[in-house]
């Protein structure tokens, strides 16, 4: 048979190779993004297994976020230099080296250089395996193809902690790495045995590659990735080095944008964004990553920190809320096919996400039960399953060949960076509101009152009864007092949150109703 030129029609798939290839490119986002998350649970184990500090192994999470933002955005210039599949098929193996080499670090810097290693190639992972979906599909069916890839995207951050937890407490750290090993063998085979390359025309020669463009922007969104991970810690401004960091960041950024506007081969057409489809859901996508990373940040530290669960169950918390999602998908594909506006699906998931909010901001307490979370967490799933799919059908819409996956590179490192400023924002809210509610409360706590007086009686007797004597009892009495008051503020903190975080969701309304639909589209 004649080969013919590849055009964007003929990448379109049908029957068992489409679901071949559905399959495949949802198995590496699926590993991308689990790999965001999964770690988490596992950083004290690390700690004492590398003998690092809690500055140190913070970087295990850093190096692999700096990574994945550095390359999101020139995956798509990446794969028009290399041929799509034969990108998408190196950064799978990049990615499981990287991953085999992190299991076996001997030391937290070792981890640390591996992990960025398999940043690199996992960034690369997530949007081109959306662009390959996409494109697999005939557009009538480009809804329910978004759909598909929206379960892995969306499934990913809450399925890491409970199976991060699971192998942490069943077997060691490690294998947390040790497990994408035979699932990237088998992606690798299935990608160069059925993933096609669009043709792209002539590659670049070395001395026409942007090489200014790559640094200026590994300047960029490399600081600005530091500065979100470390500024709460590092008592933002007042650290030298976060302030310098933002000033890179921002010339970075400046030049960038500059370079990528004059430059005759820039690495990131910057002119895609002219597409108005593809600007309002560049900003949609920041806000959505900032409520599902931001969500899925703060919920296993509420539960871990204040209900005392262990980090499996408090993983296993958000699989409900994954499994609505999963069920939403298809769904709502189906109604973006059948012409439902993408604009009411995602104004009534920005709805039901500030229905969550407020109803977790009603029920949180320093003992909340794990029955009264179920119901506003499977809300959280309806809203993040109306979101997704309307929000990127809305933003590729618009565009044709080579622009889907210049489109799918900024939706995604915009999705990833509003994961970066919620976590950053919040953990600077959880802060400084903790500090707030602690001093108003020990300000309305006043000793002479005869309910204060009693309940550090009552805390007396009961260390006496142990067999401490009265002094010592009474010291401990007040550090109980005192812990008690932390948890509350802390709770209280929590509190206003989940409040401000639907707050966000429920003034954007309005604007996502003026946006217009093209029947086109």
């Amino acid at each position: 048979m004649a080969t013919a030129p590849i055009v964007q029609d003929d990448l379109v798939e049908y029957g068992f190779r489409r679901t071949i290839i559905t399959i495949t490119a949802v198995l590496c986002a699926l590993l991308e993004i689990v790999d965001t998350t999964i770690v988490n649970v596992a950083l004290n184990n690390m700690r004492g297994s590398l003998g690092a500090s809690l500055t140190d192994v913070a970087w295990v999470i850093t190096a692999y976020a700096i990574a994945n933002v550095i390359v999101i955005p020139m995956t798509s210039w990446l794969s028009q230099q290399f041929g799509r599949r034969n990108y998408f098929a190196a950064s799978i193996i990049i990615f499981t080296i990287a991953s085999f080499m992190c299991g076996n670090a001997d030391n937290i810097w070792e981890l640390v250089a591996f992990r960025f290693i398999q940043g690199l190639g996992g960034g690369a992972l997530l949007v081109t395996a959306q662009t390959i979906i996409t494109e697999s599909y005939p557009i009538e069916k480009r809804g329910m193809a978004q759909a598909i890839y929206g379960m892995g995207v969306i499934v990913g951050p809450t399925l890491g902690p409970p199976l991060g937890g699971y192998l942490v407490d069943h077997f060691s750290w490690p294998y947390i790495f040790y497990i994408n090993v035979p699932i990237g063998i088998i992606a690798t085979l299935l990608t160069l045995s059925f993933v096609r390359s669009p043709k792209y025309g002539e590659k670049l020669k070395a001395n026409q590659v942007d090489w200014i463009g790559i640094v200026l922007l590994s300047a960029f969104v490399g600081s600005l990735q530091y500065v979100l991970e470390h500024g709460q810690q590092d008592d933002w401004f007042n650290d030298v080095w976060i302030t310098r960091l933002t000033v890179l960041s921002f010339l970075g950024l400046y030049f960038f944008i500059w370079r990528q506007l004059t430059y005759k081969h820039p690495i990131v057409n910057l002119k895609v964004l002219k597409n108005s489809n593809l600007r309002v859901g560049v900003i949609m996508s920041f806000i959505m990553g900032f409520g599902l990373y931001g969500s899925t940040f703060i919920i296993p530290i509420y539960t871990q920190s204040i209900l005392g669960w262990t980090a499996t169950d408090a993983g296993l918390l958000l699989i409900p809320s994954s499994l609505t999602v999963a069920f939403m998908m298809p769904l709502i594909g189906k109604m973006i096919q059948r012409g439902v506006p993408q604009t009411y699906l995602v104004s009534v998931g920005f709805l039901a996400f500030f229905i969550f909010t407020y109803w977790m901001h009603n029920m949180m307490t320093p003992d909340t039960g794990e029955e009264y979370m179920f119901w506003p967490l499977i809300v959280r799933g309806l809203g993040l399953g109306l979101l997704f799919v309307p929000i990127t059908t809305l933003s590729l819409s618009g565009l044709k060949g080579k622009s889907i996956g210049e489109g799918a590179a900024f939706t995604g490192m915009m999705r990833q960076l509003g994961g970066s400023f919620g976590i950053a924002i919040i953990t600077t809210f959880l802060a400084r509101f903790g500090q707030e509610h602690r001093v108003n409360l020990i300000a309305h706590l006043d000793i002479t009152k005869v309910i204060v007086q009693d309940r550090l009686h009552a805390l007396q007797r009961g260390f006496m009864s142990k067999g401490f004597s009265p002094e010592v009892a009474m010291q401990k009495a007040y550090k109980v007092l005192d812990f008690g008051v932390t948890k509350q503020s802390t709770v209280l903190s929590y509190m206003d949150v989940f409040l401000y975080l639907g707050v966000l969701f429920l003034i954007c309304i309005p604007f996502i109703l003026l946006i217009k639909n093209e029947k086109k589209s």
